[in-house]
């Protein structure tokens, strides 16, 4: 009888190796992936892509919930509010865990108590763009320089969200080329592209990515990109540092996070999974589409990570003087 048992509990497990699907029903009905941005932006596209392949291996169904608002914050609080079960995490930019604390007086989160690293996403340079109501002859950061000074009442830029790093890199960069650039918050890059699309703001500071599939109809410009090196994404436009602004290098990740206190075996599972799905092509090539670079990590890595970005933030933020409650 034992050997009998052996042998079908062998069959059995053989046909669950032939058939992933047989996996699934053991599996919870379904699972969250919060995103604080805008659908059809590079988080909501990274959240997607990463929910696809999650879906029958971390629970039966895996559903991306766009929880918009405060610069998002809206989807870290939700977070911090679920049950630590593994079955809800968050999919973030740096800038929320990692700069924010250094703006706000008070956050409705602590960047690391409430929340526990599950692995990076991937990582991006910083674009900024122009749109229609900049003339075509603005080809150059230095154009746009000149531009602003002859026209400052029109010198005015959108960010994906106030004291984001998108929104820091062009404030800076506004300061080192003598200008006031009056800065415009939105919930998201895409939505502050189709103002600039609209001629309702004159410039744009967000991921290259984000910018790409609007270039090929001439009505966006990209003027600059943020990285050390020009970005694989767009080679043919130089960076801040090659226009003369050299402090200006800057980049910037996404991270998938759970509410503190997940089990070891839930996170184990997670970050597993989530790392399995960046390394998949058909998910590296989705996202180099929106100029992203896979990038997955271990958690501790990631904690790491964030660790080192707010250190280097922390005295750049307070030499620009932001707070996000003034």
């Amino acid at each position: 009888m034992q050997r009998r048992h052996f042998m079908l509990s062998g069959a059995a497990s053989a046909l669950a190796l032939a058939h992933p699907s047989l996996w699934a029903q053991g599996l919870p009905d379904s699972a969250r992936i919060f995103a604080g941005f805008a659908a059809g932006g590079t988080v909501d596209t990274t959240a997607r892509r990463v929910a696809d392949k999650l879906r029958d291996v971390l629970a039966k169904a895996v559903v991306v919930e766009n929880r918009t608002g405060a610069g998002g914050q809206i989807a870290l609080s939700a977070l911090k509010a679920a049950q630590p079960d593994g079955l809800t995490l968050v999919c973030t930019p740096m800038s929320m865990l990692g700069i924010y604390p250094h703006t706000y007086k008070k956050l409705p989160y602590d960047p690391v108590a409430d929340f526990q690293p599950v692995s990076q996403a991937v990582r991006f340079d910083f674009g900024f763009a122009v749109g229609p109501m900049v003339p075509a002859s603005v080809k150059t950061l230095p154009d746009f320089v000149a531009w602003c000074k002859a026209h400052p009442k029109d010198a005015n830029f959108g960010s994906p969200a106030a004291g984001s790093v998108p929104h820091f890199t062009a404030e800076l960069f506004g300061r080192a080329a003598g200008i006031d650039l009056k800065h415009v918050p939105y919930r998201g890059t895409q939505p502050a592209i189709a103002d600039l699309i609209g001629g309702t703001v004159a410039a744009v500071s967000g991921p290259v990515g984000e910018f790409l599939q609007h270039l090929p109809e001439g009505r966006v410009r990209l003027l600059a990109t943020s990285g050390a090196a020009r970005n694989r994404f767009a080679p043919t436009v130089a960076t801040y540092a090659e226009q003369g602004f050299k402090d200006i290098v800057f980049d910037e990740w996404f991270g998938f996070f759970m509410p503190a206190k997940v089990p070891a075996e839930a996170l184990n599972r997670a970050s597993t999974a989530i790392r399995s799905a960046l390394s998949a092509p058909d998910v590296v090539d989705a996202l180099a589409l929106m100029g992203l670079e896979a990038r997955p990590s271990s958690p501790a890595d990631l904690a790491a990570l964030l660790k080192k970005d707010s250190e280097r933030w922390a005295p750049l933020i307070k030499a620009i003087g932001f707070t996000a409650d003034s």
